[in-house]
């Protein structure tokens, strides 16, 4: 809980201080961004805090509706009129007014809610490829396609890099995974190269100076806002780079105006939670009481440690472009509401744990615990 407050507390003030300039020079309001966001916060505490009080084993009852419903508002955010079109992607379904829901966000929890519930307790099936291994990769790979068409390559490889995880963790042969990883890869090269945009992206990847004021223009900035901040920064909302420089500057490269304006510290102090978060949550999977909430728990977690290592190794120059937004800090409602939901699943398996001698994800035997208080 600790390092989520504070990821987010440090999200709210991290994206005033990023957008403000923008805000008030194209919207008439500094704070715009800055209310939205406070506002997404309170809700997402407000999931958290219910979903904590409802026990994990609760969500297996609902697994094939929530996983049916996902799927249809994946494929209902590409049907024009209902889809809503920004940056080139159609990945919103507007709910009046304001309001949008971001579906691909919700899938990652589905995807993982499902994952934890197949192969809980799958014992020997796990080690055949057509019962234990095949009907996950399907179902990832309908949700990839889907996601990809939107198109958001960067939450659908998130999606296969989730399953190959949790299949790791539940047990699966490793030749097996190694074949998914190698019968993937051309898929995923072929989706990078058959996009001008993509290839162009991974072009100023490898030189993004043959291309400063084009496809380079957003890791040169990136990389100039975390040089300028130096070890202790420029100082809390003195950021250079967010007058009109770096793009997307309070959602996708908000880890760069907050090395700018915090420095190394500030950027330590960020991965130091995350670093946190991510023991804290593996520790709640090593524990959980059974295989479905050490598989869940994992799950949970590895979806905001990917996606947290993906967005800084952008902003560092480390990864191509993906559009991977950092866990808790950067802009956005669909994303920071459903991750919270999550940890809210997260704390409430926390809640039921066992000894630290207990056995590990793929040995832990399916029985009902009373809660430690």
């Amino acid at each position: 809980m600790v390092p989520v407050i504070a990821l987010a507390a440090i999200g709210v003030v991290m994206v005033y201080s990023a957008s403000s300039i923008v805000a008030g020079d194209r919207l008439g309001d500094p704070a715009f961004f800055l209310k939205r966001q406070a506002l997404w916060v309170a809700l997402g505490v407000a999931a958290l805090l219910v979903t904590q009080r409802i026990h994990y084993a609760t969500f297996r009852r609902f697994v094939p509706l929530l996983l049916l419903v996902s799927v249809v508002s994946l494929v209902l955010v590409l049907v024009p009129g209902i889809g809503r079109v920004a940056g080139g992607a159609r990945r919103w379904i507007s709910l009046g007014g304001p309001l949008s829901f971001q579906p691909s966000e919700s899938a990652k929890l589905v995807l993982a809610l499902y994952l934890a519930n197949f192969l809980a307790n799958r014992g020997p099936a796990l080690g055949e490829f057509g019962r234990g291994v095949l009907p996950p990769v399907l179902v990832t790979a309908l949700m990839f396609g889907l996601v990809l068409l939107q198109p958001d390559l960067g939450t659908a490889i998130l999606l296969g890099l989730l399953t190959l995880t949790m299949l790791f963790m539940a047990g699966a042969r490793m030749r097996h995974l190694f074949g998914l990883a190698v019968v993937g890869a051309p898929g995923v090269a072929l989706a990078i190269l058959g996009e001008e945009y993509r290839r162009r992206r991974i072009l100023a990847f490898l030189d993004p100076w043959a291309d400063p004021q084009g496809y380079g223009f957003h890791i040169i900035q990136s990389l100039l806002a975390l040089g300028s901040g130096g070890l202790f920064g420029v100082g809390l909302g003195a950021s250079r780079q967010k007058f009109f420089y770096l793009p997307e500057r309070h959602t996708d490269f908000i880890f760069a105006i907050l090395g700018e304006e915090l420095g190394l510290l500030g950027t330590a102090a960020v991965l130091l939670l995350f670093a946190v978060f991510a023991l804290r949550g593996y520790g709640v999977a090593r524990r959980a009481p059974d295989q479905f909430g050490s598989l869940f728990a994992a799950g949970i977690t590895t979806i905001v440690l990917i996606q947290a290592i993906i967005n800084i190794g952008v902003t560092a120059g480390v990864f191509p472009i993906t559009g991977v937004p950092l866990p808790f800090v950067s802009f956005g409602g669909s994303s920071l509401l459903f991750t919270m939901i999550g940890v809210g699943m997260l704390l409430n398996i926390s809640q039921y744990s066992k000894s630290a001698e207990s056995p590990g994800i793929a040995e832990s035997p399916q029985r009902s615990v009373a809660p430690v208080r």
